[in-house]
C-alpha cells in the first residue's frame, strides 16, 4: 500500500508540472499574438491616418537628434587661494615723536613720495642749524691754517687736525639732516592706504604701526597644484578667478611663476598667479577660486546621451535620409554634457540622442525634433553677407 500511494503522488506532481508549462505556453502565445496584432493593425492604422498606405509595414522608431559640431574644449583645473597686494608695507616711523600732521584718508590713493605723516621736528631743525654753523666755522679755520702753512707758520700736524675736524663737522651735518628727514614719512610707492591706528597729537615710536599701504594695481595669488600637473603649468598661462564677493565678475590673469620644489608630504607644488587690478576692485586678503586652463583645442563634439556602449565598443547612430546606421567612434574629453569625438564622425552629421533603446542598425526613424544644422546655418549666413 505504501508503494501504491507513492506512485500516485508522483503522478500528481508530474501532472501539476505539465499544467504549469501549458499555462506558461498559453500566456506566451497570447503575448506574442497581442504584439503582432498591435504591429499589424493598430500601428498600421496610426500610420495610415498620416496619409500613408494601409497594411502591415516596418515600424519606424521615434528619436530625437543633434548635429555633430566643432567646438573649442578646454582642459582646466580648479584651485583656491588668497589675494596679496603686489607691494605691501606697514607704515612705521623711524624716529620717536609727536604727530603734528596726518595726511591719511582710509581707502584713498596716494602717489609715490607723497607726505603721509609729519612728526614734531623743532629739535631736529635746531640740530641741523647747529651742524651747519659748526661746519662753517671749521671750514673757515681750515682755510686760515692752510694759508699759515704756506709760510711754515704752523706745523703739518695742525693742518691735518683741522682737516679732520672739518670732516667730522660734515658727518655731523649729514646726521642732523637725516634725523630731520626721519620726522617726515612719505609713501615709498603709489598705492592705497588703509585704516589709520593713530590720531594727530599721538606720540609714536619705531614700534608703532600707523597704517598699511598696498599697491593694488595687480594682486598676487599663491595656490597649490598636484605634482601630476607640474609639466603642464608654465609662465603666462591664462587663469580665471572668481570671488563670492563679486558673483557676476570673472577676473583674468596669468601664471607668474611656479616653485622649483614639490612638497614631499602633500605631493603638491606652489604656484603664483598675477591678476591685473587697475580699479582696485580686489582687496588684499580675499579668498578666491581659480580656474587654470591647461590646454585648449577644437574638436567635433556631440551630446553624451548619444553614445552607446557595448562591451569594448563605443558607437552612435547616425541618421541619414530617415535611416539609422550604427557608427563606431573614438571619444576623448568630456565637459558640460558634451564629448569630443576623435574619430568616426564628421562635423554636420546628425546623430540620435534619445530613443536609442529600441534603435537598431538600418531601422527607419522618425525625428521628433528638428534641430538646425550649424554648418548649414553658418554657410547660409555667409552667403547672405556676401549678397
Amino acid at each position: 500500500m505504501k508503494t501504491f500511494h507513492e506512485g500516485e503522488a508522483g503522478q500528481k506532481n508530474v501532472m501539476a508540472i505539465w499544467k504549469q508549462l501549458l499555462t506558461i505556453c498559453l500566456l506566451a502565445a497570447l503575448a506574442y499574438g497581442g504584439y503582432e496584432g498591435y504591429n499589424r493593425y493598430i500601428l498600421a492604422a496610426d500610420q495610415s491616418s498620416d496619409g500613408s498606405a494601409k497594411g502591415p509595414r516596418t515600424r519606424q522608431t521615434i528619436v530625437e537628434t543633434a548635429f555633430a559640431e566643432t567646438a573649442t574644449l578646454r582642459q582646466t583645473v580648479e584651485a583656491v587661494g588668497t589675494t596679496r597686494a603686489l607691494q605691501s608695507i606697514d607704515i612705521v616711523p623711524e624716529a620717536e615723536g609727536r604727530i603734528v600732521d596726518l595726511a591719511i584718508t582710509p581707502g584713498a590713493m596716494v602717489e609715490k613720495d607723497q607726505v603721509l605723516v609729519r612728526l614734531d621736528d623743532a629739535i631736529a631743525r635746531a640740530d641741523l642749524a647747529e651742524a651747519e654753523a659748526r661746519l662753517k666755522e671749521r671750514g673757515q679755520a681750515l682755510n686760515r691754517i692752510r694759508q699759515l702753512r704756506r709760510t711754515n707758520a704752523v706745523a703739518e700736524a695742525t693742518l691735518e687736525e683741522a682737516e679732520a675736524r672739518k670732516a667730522e663737522a660734515v658727518a655731523q651735518l649729514d646726521r642732523a639732516a637725516r634725523r630731520l628727514e626721519e620726522r617726515t614719512i612719505t609713501a615709498p610707492f603709489s598705492g592705497v592706504v588703509g585704516l589709520s591706528n593713530v590720531d594727530i597729537g599721538a606720540r609714536v615710536d619705531q614700534t608703532t604701526m600707523i597704517a598699511r599701504l598696498d599697491n593694488l594695481s595687480e594682486v598676487e595669488i599663491e595656490f597649490g597644484l598636484p605634482e601630476t600637473l607640474f609639466s603642464k603649468v608654465f609662465k603666462d598661462q591664462p587663469v580665471l578667478a572668481s570671488s563670492a564677493a563679486f558673483p557676476d565678475q570673472r577676473f583674468e590673469g596669468r601664471i607668474d611663476a611656479k616653485d622649483s620644489r614639490i612638497d614631499p608630504v602633500s605631493r603638491s607644488f606652489r604656484t603664483r598667479a598675477i591678476l591685473p587690478n587697475p580699479d582696485g576692485t580686489l582687496p588684499a586678503g580675499m579668498f578666491v577660486s581659480l580656474e587654470l586652463t591647461l590646454s585648449e583645442a577644437e574638436h567635433i563634439v556631440i551630446p553624451e546621451e548619444s553614445l552607446v556602449f557595448q562591451a569594448a565598443e563605443t558607437y552612435v547612430f547616425v541618421i541619414d535620409n530617415g535611416v539609422a546606421s550604427r557608427r563606431p567612434v573614438t571619444t576623448g574629453q568630456r565637459r558640460d554634457g558634451a564629448v569630443a569625438v576623435l574619430g568616426g564622425l564628421e562635423a554636420g552629421e546628425q546623430v540620435a540622442v534619445r530613443g536609442l533603446q529600441s534603435l537598431r542598425d538600418g531601422n527607419p526613424v522618425t525625428v521628433l525634433n528638428a534641430p538646425e544644422n550649424p554648418a548649414e546655418s553658418s554657410q547660409s549666413s555667409a552667403e547672405g553677407d556676401n549678397t
